[in-house]
């Protein structure tokens, strides 16, 4: 499909987004082509299949990166809470950079310069993070786009940065071989400023289109889900993203036929460019025609269909702030074993400081993870779940925002990947006794035969012995790794494919 871009900058740009003005979402949408997929739930769940890249890349890169980095306080929702009287944001806004008449959230934007950023080292602390695929957020709730849009003159092309921060993004990591995605939170900037409609000259003016429609909190209405979609349409055009991300709002009612219309939209351009492609939503849609995510928590059960935790690495913020708290590489990488032996993935989020520079604490984190990857990635990577996701009795955190404290694991708690006839088993916690997988008893073998039993990273031989209790293992004299400990074990036949399907059944309980 090629775009056609009929409606001009200038006339949008005239018309307040109060007043939401009517959209022909034909002319922005790209000249019918492929046509498989149908805006309804039942044609994408018989069209769609879920990417092979997706599934086997299991980890990613999240950027939350803007405007709100340059006053560095509370959370990238700076820019709605700083007109809220009761909030620290607006003490601090007070006493930082005076009355909000005077300075408001635009003003921010001339200091937003992002004079050392570099797309390409980015993608080369990616890559060796061991990262598949990175979603840079393409406009946040703020309003503001850093990408090259033709629809909204509040962009990093024109102002700020002066650069097409996307575009940018998109060459460094397909160069490194890494999938470009992103993320737009565009719905949400609708009611996102509406705190600050008591500052005349700032908010109140609005023919300030940046701060959208100063709606009531999700109260949504045609005329903006129509402006939504066709934002969207413009990301897909220009950026031909492999995956989407979307916050929580997209499943609002009024919202959610116009999603239809965009999911076959993007299905169908990504068949005309030949490539898989994913959307990632919180809540509201079927978990079969795009992936579940779920914000900084993780499922407490396998899952039928391939699902996603998005996280930070910061405890406080997803975007820079000053005194953030980190959490450890040993705490998400635990994570990472975890979510992924529950067939899910994990896109990790780093929050670079406005000059474009990644902290050297984050930076660091990365870096561990990626070591530890390369020595234990075969257990992670292209890997897909066992009937049960493991064993042992410490109870991990489930569900939303329940992640910010590290688990504290045992030698006990293993957790199961499979890749053909082989069987990894990744041990959370070291001991010099060895340990015993009670899920692989005789019962459970059957009459597989195993083949070779190995500690990735190490050459020390490992002991092995079948049990009725299940198989006990020696670990080796020298620990290959800081945390989490692979097994792989061999056996002479598919094992993993053959218990692949009776987890097909088991989750098939469960929904997903």
């Amino acid at each position: 499909m090629r775009v056609f871009f009929l409606i001009t900058v200038t006339v949008l740009c005239a018309v307040s987004c109060q007043t939401a003005p009517k959209i022909n979402i034909d002319s922005v949408a790209s000249p019918k082509g492929t046509e498989m997929f149908q805006p309804d739930w039942d044609n994408l769940a018989q069209n769609y299949r879920f990417p092979e890249w997706f599934c086997d890349a299991k980890f990613g890169i999240f950027i939350h990166w803007g405007v709100y980095a340059v006053p560095a306080f509370g959370n990238e929702w700076y820019p709605r809470n700083m007109y809220r009287k009761d909030s620290p944001e607006y003490k601090h806004h007070l006493e930082t950079y005076g009355e909000h008449t005077k300075f408001g959230y635009k003003n921010f934007i001339p200091m937003f310069k992002a004079e050392k950023f570099d797309a390409a080292e980015w993608a080369e602390l990616f890559k060796a993070s061991g990262a598949k695929y990175v979603v840079p957020v393409a406009e946040h709730h703020d309003g503001f786009s850093m990408y090259d849009s033709d629809l909204n003159e509040w962009n990093s092309v024109k102002m700020g940065p002066e650069k097409d921060i996307i575009g940018l993004l998109k060459a460094a990591l397909e160069k490194e071989d890494l999938v470009f995605g992103l993320s737009t939170h565009r719905a949400e900037n609708a009611w996102f400023y509406n705190g600050g409609m008591d500052f005349p000259s700032d908010v109140q003016d609005t023919t300030i289109t940046l701060y959208g429609g100063r709606l009531k909190q999700e109260a949504y209405t045609d005329a903006v889900a129509r402006e939504w979609l066709t934002r969207t349409y413009e990301l897909i055009n220009k950026y031909q993203p492999k995956l989407i991300w979307f916050d929580w709002t997209v499943n609002n009612p009024t919202i959610m036929p116009y999603f239809n219309k965009f999911m076959a939209y993007y299905y169908n351009n990504a068949l005309d460019w030949n490539e898989q492609v994913v959307v990632n939503t919180k809540q509201g849609y079927p978990t079969n025609v795009q992936v579940w995510d779920m914000e900084r928590g993780k499922s407490d059960k396998m899952m039928k269909f391939p699902w996603q935790t998005d996280t930070s690495i910061g405890k406080k913020s997803w975007s820079y702030i000053d005194g953030e708290e980190n959490k450890t590489p040993e705490q998400i990488v635990h994570d990472l074993v975890d979510i992924v032996s529950k067939n899910g993935n994990l896109l990790l989020n780093i929050g670079p400081r406005a000059d474009g520079t990644i902290t050297e604490e984050q930076t660091d984190i990365l870096l561990s993870i990626g070591q530890w990857l390369k020595i234990n990635g075969e257990a992670i990577y292209g890997t897909r779940p066992w009937k049960k996701f493991g064993e042992g009795d410490t109870r991990s955190t489930a569900g939303t925002f329940t992640d910010n404290e590290a688990i504290p694991y045992t030698v006990k708690d293993i957790r199961f990947t499979t890749k053909g006839n082989d069987f990894y088993a990744i041990v959370l916690n070291w001991d010099d006794k060895g340990t015993i997988i009670q899920s692989l008893d005789k019962k459970a073998i059957a009459d597989a035969k195993i083949l070779n039993v190995k500690l990735l990273g190490s050459d020390e031989k490992i002991e092995w012995q079948q049990t009725g209790n299940g198989l006990k293992l020696s670990f080796p004299k020298t620990k290959p790794c800081n945390y989490a400990y692979a097994f792989k074990i061999s056996f002479d036949k598919k094992v993993g494919a053959q218990l692949e399907s009776e987890a097909s059944n088991e989750t098939l309980k469960h929904g997903g």
